[in-house]
């Protein structure tokens, strides 16, 4: 048991580092002797501290009592944006109102959001703040997209790039809208609370021909850029017209115990997209959405030849993935590269895919997967638990030939490449169509997969699916482990309840080390 997290006015504190999602036990918790109730979740967040004070948090369960002390930041002061004219009924235009608090908040002050719906256009965010969106407040998304700044995808400049970068969308700098909230070179800010960030894009456009460029491509709930000690707790995100959080380009990153979600058949509303970013955090988070839970990437062939900025430090612990097609995906944006990425401690139901690499020729000899670890997963109803796709037909020419062609071509620097991926004590039950599918490039297989101490167990039930999203694929059903195209394959303790057929399935594979432990 520690805190996570502590600013003037909360604390994220872990509760059980060996649980899930869920902690193992239910706690009873205590602040400063106060009783404050039971508690199921491994992370939790306390809120309405007070500033510059000691404190100490008791959890007692199972007859142990567990404590840490911690004493809350200093605080400036606090902006109320209702004395900046904010309405928050729900009806008037708050956006100029909510700016100007944002804008006017002194360094090491907070701006607070309470009570109330507040209708607002796309904020932008200030260095060495606060921004607490309380628990009865609701900041709503003006859904006429002419009302909205659009961000340029590329400027010329006399730089050491020779170009400013501020829009992006799908790993390619093109003009976008505004998100809800925008930090662009901004640093030290925190976002807190338990209220909510709605898009409402069912209520407009954004989810009608979602790929086609209408003014500028869709915007997000929160994107960062070039930003850099950002902190996110607690919020609730919602109905996101594209990406729900898209920091790029960013560091030393944490996203405590939020909640992402949007319709299952909401276009590309992936919940976290960290892209060539380093220092990553993702503690007690809870997503459900209608594309991939966590994705991360780093820019298509441009930005990874140009920028070669990997998103690397990466750890994401204590989460749930409901729904969604992938619970955490590595690609397929990654042309500037992927390493040293930690799963672990999470749960995923329900999902198509639980853990996923996807990746392509073309994207690049910078777009290197190395040292991904997935450790401690529990998966409940997730269709193909373990994928590793190198023939992933996205893009326009996803399809075509020299993409999803089965013969060695050259390796040249338009080719990815995967290093070494493991997955070890992953628990996955109901299964559907596979335990894992693993997919290399003819030209350069993947390098390295270990599978220890893993257990699946297949539905009865179950129906056929295509396990990765490449040309050629057939569909499975209740299959073990089938490899293509990997240098060095390990299976440690891997068991199987329920599959047809042989636990192993190989094809141009260079070694197999398998034991029973």
């Amino acid at each position: 048991m520690r805190p996570l997290f502590v600013s003037a006015r909360s604390c994220a504190a872990l509760l059980d580092e060996a649980g899930h999602y869920h902690a193992r036990e239910r706690s009873a918790l205590y602040l400063n002797g106060r009783a404050l109730g039971g508690e199921d979740r491994s992370v939790v967040t306390l809120y309405d501290l007070k500033p510059d004070t000691d404190y100490t948090l008791v959890a007692r369960r199972g007859g142990v009592e567990e404590a840490f002390a911690f004493h809350t930041a200093p605080e400036v002061c606090a902006m109320d944006v209702r004395r900046f004219g904010a309405a928050g009924d729900g009806v008037h235009d708050d956006t100029a109102a909510l700016q100007a608090a944002i804008l006017c908040c002194p360094a090491g002050g907070r701006v607070v959001i309470e009570r109330g719906d507040f209708r607002t256009g796309p904020l932008f965010l200030k260095s060495h703040i606060t921004v607490e969106v309380k628990g009865d407040a609701t900041l709503s998304l003006l859904t006429d997209r002419a009302r909205f700044p659009i961000l340029p995808g590329m400027t010329p400049a006399n730089n050491a790039a020779g170009e400013v970068l501020i829009g992006s969308w799908e790993g390619n700098p093109l003009d976008s809208f505004a998100a809800l909230l925008n930090g662009v070179g901004v640093e030290d800010v925190r976002l807190i609370g338990e209220g909510t960030l709605d898009g409402r894009a069912q209520a407009g456009d954004w989810w009608l021909h979602p790929k086609e460029k209408v003014g500028a491509y869709r915007g997000r709930l929160l994107f960062l850029r070039d930003c850099k000690a950002i902190t996110v707790q607690g919020l609730r995100f919602r109905n996101s017209p594209s990406w729900n959080i898209h920091p790029l380009f960013s560091e030393d990153l944490a996203f405590i115990d939020i909640d992402v979600q949007a319709p299952a058949d909401s276009p590309n509303t992936d919940g976290f997209d960290p892209e060539s970013c380093r220092g990553v955090r993702v503690y007690g988070a809870r997503f459900s959405v209608g594309d991939d839970c966590v994705a991360i990437k780093s820019g298509k062939l441009y930005m990874g030849r140009k920028y070669r900025r990997p998103s690397e430090d990466i750890d994401i612990a204590w989460c749930a993935m409901l729904d969604g097609h992938g619970g955490v995906t590595v690609g397929s944006e990654m042309a500037g590269g992927v390493r040293d990425v930690r799963v672990r401690s999470c749960l995923m139901r329900g999902n198509d895919r639980g853990l996923r690499v996807k990746t392509r020729r073309g994207r690049g000899e910078a777009g290197v997967v190395d040292d991904i670890r997935f450790e401690d997963v529990v998966m409940e109803g997730v269709k193909a638990p373990l994928t590793v796709n190198c023939l992933y037909f996205c893009d326009p020419d996803g399809h075509a030939d020299w993409v999803q062609s089965r013969m060695k071509r050259p390796v040249d620097a338009t080719t990815p490449r995967v290093g070494r991926v493991a997955f070890e004590r992953v628990k996955a039950t109901d299964c559907a169509a596979c335990a894992a599918y693993i997919l290399g490039l003819p030209e350069q297989p993947v390098e390295e997969i270990a599978l220890k101490d893993c257990d699946f167990a297949f539905a009865r039930d179950a129906a056929p699916m295509i396990p990765v999203m490449a040309d050629g694929v057939e569909s499975c059903l209740r299959r073990g482990v089938v490899a293509k195209y990997v240098k060095r394959l390990t299976l440690e303790g891997v068991r199987l309840s329920g599959a047809a057929g042989e636990a192993l399935e190989a094809e141009a594979v260079e070694e197999v080390h398998r034991s029973a432990r």
